[in-house]
């Protein structure tokens, strides 16, 4: 596994069971796509759906047989005994998971008259360029998080332009090239509506 991959990651418990949490780009597709969106699935988190909070778990453990076990142990446990159980850390995986796209930039952007990437291609796009630029293996690339992979594109974009001269030329928007290359590899709209995702997110 690259070094990076384990940079990121919650620990649920309850009571004799622990289950280590990665927001890696494997799990990123498919929770994302769970319920339409993030939006969706941090809105069935909150309202502390039980599917949803097992099918986050599955997809994130690092561990698959310790992520069983816990959660057959929290099977037939009252919902107040569950969230107390799991509301923190997924909300904290949640907000690992969401760090690219929450982040406020430094600079205001102007406002993009570009279509959104939807995040199914953004994320095919991240493993390309794991795959492709920086020379991962597939289960690297997979293990690893979209945030690792777009941090280091830009450091690999970084490391050429030392090696070829390169200078740091700002672009119109005032962001330098590896930041823009950056952003495009996590796949990140200025459009997107931040705002409403806090709101969502705060209701955990």
């Amino acid at each position: 596994m690259h070094p990076l991959a384990r940079s990121s990651e919650v620990v649920v418990r309850y009571g004799s069971h622990a289950v280590t949490l990665r927001p890696s780009l494997r799990a990123a597709m498919t929770l994302e796509r769970l319920h339409g969106g993030w939006e969706g699935l941090i809105l069935h988190l909150s309202q502390l759906h039980t599917q949803t909070v097992w099918a986050i778990m599955r997809a994130s453990a690092v561990s698959g047989s310790a992520a069983e076990a816990l959660l057959h142990s929290l099977a037939n446990r009252p919902l107040d005994e569950i969230k107390e159980a799991v509301a923190e850390p997924l909300g904290e995986l949640l907000g690992l998971f969401l760090a690219p796209m929450d982040a406020e930039p430094t600079d205001t952007p102007p406002p993009s008259t570009a279509k959104p990437k939807p995040w199914s291609e953004a994320y095919a796009d991240l493993f390309r360029i794991g795959t492709g630029w920086l020379g991962w293996t597939p289960t690297e690339t997979w293990a690893a998080t979209p945030l690792e992979i777009a941090q280091a594109f830009e450091g690999h974009v970084a490391k050429l332009n030392a090696i070829h001269g390169a200078g740091e030329a700002e672009t119109p928007t005032g962001q330098t090239e590896e930041q823009r290359a950056a952003n495009i590899a996590a796949g990140l709209d200025p459009d997107f509506d931040r705002t409403g995702l806090r709101a969502l997110k705060g209701k955990l």
